[in-house]
């Protein structure tokens, strides 16, 4: 289950380095050290507050499991209509995590790095497994083992580790289908035409089928539309939770305070007021 994620590690460790060494022979600057040891501090962090957030959420699974009307068990098309479950509910997830500000500040920590290698694939929250489990509580309500959807959400992650690299540059036919490299690329750049795109997992179907995908055609620029400019792991990891607490105490109504909660990232009074001229 999570252990999967533990298991990886070493290798996580491995592909980064041989990945700088790489970027050395080609003489590309994909790494500054700072960022990537920044980027380490943040999964570090990640794996041990997930120790508590996985038990709770496998408690919450396992609780809602038992009012299934049917147990899909464990056979071959069980775990392939997980994998598909899971993948679809991780596109919203990952969409509402850029339309919906609360979720942002979660995820606001994976898009902070100006630098895409496989550090920043590391680069994880503190604070989203507090939340992001509530998309996934309909899968033990349809029978779903909490086992079985753990595994699969460790899966997922392990697959999107290494599509953060600027290395492999497309990938034919599979680009099609998958999510590579460069589709995840245009999904981490702060470019007008890149913003909020390529939310899928392992799938980039889902992308196309609701209209948020954006082929690689301009060079990405990485980061955010206004970039913290800190290696700080506390600051990375809190930064826009601060900015929610100022501004839901400057809120003059209540209305505006919970916009400045559930809005989009960057959403001001005088949009509202704008919006409905």
């Amino acid at each position: 289950m999570h252990n999967l994620i533990h298991l990886a590690i070493p290798a996580f460790l491995l592909l980064l380095a041989i990945e700088a060494v790489c970027a050395a022979v080609m003489r590309r600057e994909l790494h500054e050290w700072r960022d990537t040891a920044a980027s380490l501090t943040m999964g570090i962090g990640n794996v041990l507050i997930a120790l508590f957030t996985k038990a709770f959420t496998f408690a919450i699974f396992a609780f809602l499991y038992q009012f299934a009307p049917l147990h899909l068990g464990f056979t071959w098309w069980a775990w392939l209509l997980a994998f598909v479950a899971d993948d679809f509910t991780y596109y919203w997830y990952h969409r509402t995590s850029h339309t919906c500000r609360i979720f942002w500040a979660s995820h606001v920590v994976h898009h902070s790095s100006q630098k895409y290698n496989l550090g920043t694939a590391l680069r994880q929250t503190w604070t989203g497994g507090f939340m992001g489990f509530v998309f996934w509580l309909w899968m033990p309500l349809v029978g779903f083992s909490p086992f079985m959807i753990l595994t699969i959400q460790a899966v997922s992650l392990l697959y999107q580790f290494w599509i953060h690299t600027e290395i492999i540059r497309r990938m034919g036919p599979l680009e099609s289908v998958l999510n590579t490299p460069s589709h995840h690329r245009v999904h981490h750049a702060s470019n007008g035409r890149y913003l909020d795109r390529n939310h899928a997992g392992t799938l980039i179907i889902w992308d196309k089928l609701f209209g948020t995908f954006e082929e690689e055609i301009e060079k990405p620029v990485y980061g955010l539309t206004k970039n913290i400019h800190s290696y700080n792991p506390f600051r990375i990891a809190f930064h826009e939770w601060k900015d929610i607490v100022r501004d839901v105490r400057k809120s003059p109504d209540w209305r505006t305070a919970l916009m400045y909660i559930f809005g989009p990232p960057g959403w001001k009074p005088q949009a509202r007021a704008a919006a409905s001229n």
